[in-house]
Formats: structure tokens, C-alpha cells, sequence
């Protein structure tokens, strides 16, 4: 593992971040940081591959689903009314209710819409679930197949199929699979796959076959509507915002972070050894700064480069840093 992110408090260090990175090319791996072999599971970062055959099957354009639904079957949303709004309308749109779905219920993320439900004395539902834009797009092709209603067992159609979709995009055999925190299997693969498969999504283009159409869209999609991808405050959202639709990047639990940058034709993906949120952050920034496509002056990345740490009172208390040798 590549040492990547540095606490240091009093002159000690006192906490590093370790982990992956890969930067793949047309050509091949541009750049790699620790071992571009190492398996993990890509977890939410790997939505877009799972949405894949949701639109190169033809079952979106059957739905009459917008660029907005497809970004929102990419996202880790803050469970905001217009997360729970669209989603709600889009089951209601197939006939089908919030019951359908099977990622389970959790308090939004999005402070709002926590606190309407705590004054209107309502539980969470399963529209507040950050996944449920993703199995609102399961549950349509689901629809489109004919298949059964319990879409997230690991031998349903659909998940053949996303299985059969990321060995194709990563160029390589999963490495087994885990079940996700939204109960849908997620397929373990190498970072360098992972990263592949982003330089697959960046390089496509909507002239190509279906599979590059597909690819372009939901790339595009995520880009042009990132408030749907995460929300309010969130680092995907902000930060591509903050390169102007040009990148369309992706978090996922336990530290992972996929890029897809089409005006270079580069994929990206790192993962953060322990999981920590602060690191996955700085790095993906550190990185994509490095590629200039994001300028390290701007608020939304200074807001997570490394930099001065600071306590309550204001008092300068230590320093965030890139480790030597990393970005």
C-alpha cells in the first residue's frame, strides 16, 4: 500500500491513510500508486456499471426515462425531497410502490427532510434509502424482463446480467462478491479492472454501438445533474459542479472513489485502506487537481485538500497532508 493522506499534530505524525490508485489510459495504466492488483469491492462507486444494462437493454427509452432518472439510478443520495419526489414518482410511473423496492429504510442524510419527518412524526421509508434511485432502475428492468419481483438474489436475471456487464467493462473475472448495505449483491474486483472500466465510460462516445451509447449517457447524465448523483454538500455533487459537467466522478462506502474524465480518455479509481471518508476525499482531489481538470484554488476543493487543522476555539491545532510520494 501507498501511504496518501497525513495527519500531523505537534510535529508527530499522527494518523496516515494508505491505499490504491490507478490512472488507466488508452494505452494502458498511465499511473498507479500501491498495488493496482489489490481486490476490493468498488461498492457504490460501481453504479453506473450496474445501470448499464438498464439502458443498453432499451428498457430506459421503453420507460421514458430522462437523463435526471438516470443520474438518480448512478447516485448515493441524501434522501432529500427531491431524491424521495423523483423516486416515488418513478415507481408510480411503472405501477409499482415503494413496497416494491428491496433496499430497506434509513434516516435521510439531507438535514431537511430528517427534520420534516421528526415534526411530522413519520418514520423513513425505503425512498429515503441513498440506493433507492438504483433499484428504481432494477426494478425497471426487472419489468422489462419479465423477471422475478426479488431482483437483488444473487442468481436473478438482472444480477446475471450485471455480473456478465462489469466482467465485460473491467476485462476481468469478479473476484466473488459481498451483499451491499442496500441487500444487492456487489462484485469484487481488481482496482486496475475498476479502473478499466472508468476509462471505458470515458472514452465512450454517442456515436458508438449501444454499449458506448450507453455508457456516454449515464457518464453524461451523472455530469450534467450531479444534485441528483448525491445532494447538497456532498463531494460528488460539489465537485462536479465545481468542473463544470466535464468529469463525472463517483464515491462509494469504505473510501472508494471512481473519475471518468472524457476530454483525456482517463479512468480513475482508488481505494482508501481503512475506509476513511477525510483521505478517499483528498485524494480523488489531489488527483484530479493533478490532471487539471479541477483548479486546486477553487472553494470546493480547498474545502477537502489538506491543509491547517484547526479546533473549536480557532487555535491552529495541526496539519492535513499528502504523503510523500502520492499525487
Amino acid at each position: 500500500m501507498q501511504p496518501m493522506v497525513e495527519l500531523w499534530r505537534g510535529g508527530r505524525l499522527e494518523s496516515q491513510h494508505a491505499g490504491h490508485a490507478v490512472i488507466w489510459g488508452e494505452g494502458g495504466m498511465v499511473e498507479a500508486w500501491g498495488n493496482p492488483a489489490a481486490i476490493i469491492y468498488p461498492r457504490s462507486s460501481c453504479k453506473m456499471i450496474q445501470a448499464l444494462p438498464l439502458v443498453e437493454s432499451g428498457a430506459a427509452d421503453a420507460a421514458g426515462l430522462s437523463d435526471r432518472h438516470l443520474a438518480l439510478s448512478c447516485a448515493s443520495h441524501e434522501g432529500a425531497a427531491l431524491h424521495v419526489e423523483a423516486t416515488g414518482r418513478w415507481l408510480a410511473g411503472l405501477g409499482l410502490s415503494e413496497s416494491d423496492l428491496r433496499c430497506g429504510a434509513h434516516e435521510p442524510y439531507d438535514r431537511d427532510e430528517r427534520l420534516r419527518l421528526i415534526r411530522a412524526e413519520e418514520k423513513p421509508c425505503q425512498l429515503h434509502n441513498n440506493c433507492s434511485g438504483k433499484h428504481c432502475g432494477f426494478l425497471t428492468m426487472t419489468r422489462h424482463m419479465k423477471a422475478d419481483p426479488e431482483y437483488v438474489e444473487l442468481d436473478h436475471p438482472l444480477q446475471r446480467a450485471i455480473r456478465q456487464v462489469t466482467e465485460e467493462v473491467c476485462q476481468e473475472t469478479v473476484a466473488g462478491h459481498g451483499i451491499d448495505g442496500c441487500s444487492a449483491p456487489n462484485f469484487a474486483t481488481s482496482l486496475a479492472g475498476l479502473a478499466r472500466a472508468m476509462q471505458s465510460f470515458a472514452a465512450a462516445r454517442d456515436t458508438g454501438d449501444a454499449r458506448q451509447r450507453a455508457m456516454a449517457r449515464l457518464r453524461d447524465a451523472m455530469a450534467t445533474h450531479p444534485e441528483m448523483v448525491a445532494g447538497e454538500g456532498r463531494a460528488c455533487t460539489e465537485l462536479m459542479r465545481a468542473m463544470g459537467g466535464r468529469v463525472a466522478i463517483k464515491t462509494g462506502a469504505e473510501a472508494v472513489f471512481v473519475a471518468m474524465i472524457p476530454e483525456q480518455r482517463l479512468g480513475l479509481a482508488l481505494k482508501i485502506a481503512d475506509g476513511g471518508t477525510r483521505a478517499s476525499e483528498a485524494a480523488v482531489v489531489a488527483l484530479l487537481v493533478r490532471l487539471g481538470v479541477l483548479e486546486a484554488g477553487h472553494p470546493m476543493a480547498q474545502k477537502r485538500l489538506p491543509g491547517v487543522q484547526r479546533n473549536w476555539r480557532g487555535l491552529e491545532t495541526g496539519e492535513l497532508r499528502l504523503a510523500t510520494g502520492f499525487a
